[in-house]
């Protein structure tokens, strides 16, 4: 059998917090011929163990280490690299792969409103170019920045359900 794992499988054989899930995770996880894991999964399980169970991440790099180890597990792993090199860095995993991934699509430079993003990975050598902060019109359409005035806009009626009559 070769499956595909999704973030919550991951997690429950990484974290083993309901472990009814933990063993049923692993068994399918040690049985299947190929496990493919698809790197937007690896960017969700990162996410999930840095905010939701604030795992460290020298523990995430390690969960994802022991996860590439495994004979059966396929995944993209030049990118994967690239992101653990950037969260070991201090950075976001998701952006060192989303900078290599550019960089295997054609693109020549990362650019980003994250400076933290940007510098991390200029200091790895990448070309990586921050971009200056847009004026609100730019970015909210409004011209001085301020949004209108909600007192002067037109009621919106909700016609999905019937008016309960008094």
């Amino acid at each position: 059998m070769k499956i595909t794992a999704d973030t919550s499988v991951l997690i429950r054989a990484a974290v083993q917090d309901d472990a009814r899930q933990a063993r049923q995770a692993a068994k399918v996880m040690q049985e299947a011929d190929l496990v493919a894991v698809p790197i937007p999964v690896l960017c969700e399980f990162v996410w999930v163990l840095r905010r939701g169970y604030k795992r460290s991440v020298a523990d995430i790099s390690d969960a994802i280490h022991r996860l590439m180890d495994g004979a059966n597990v396929v995944m993209n792993r030049p990118a994967v690299e690239a992101g653990l090199s950037v969260l070991g860095a201090g950075g976001d995993f998701a952006d060192g792969i989303i900078a290599y991934e550019g960089d295997w699509l054609g693109a020549e430079e990362f650019v980003s409103f994250d400076s933290k993003s940007v510098s991390i990975l200029q200091s790895q050598g990448s070309r990586a170019r921050l971009l200056g902060v847009l004026g609100l019109k730019a970015l909210t359409g409004f011209a001085n920045g301020d949004p209108p005035d909600r007192s002067r806009t037109a009621q919106v009626t909700d016609h999905s359900r019937p008016e309960k009559s008094a």
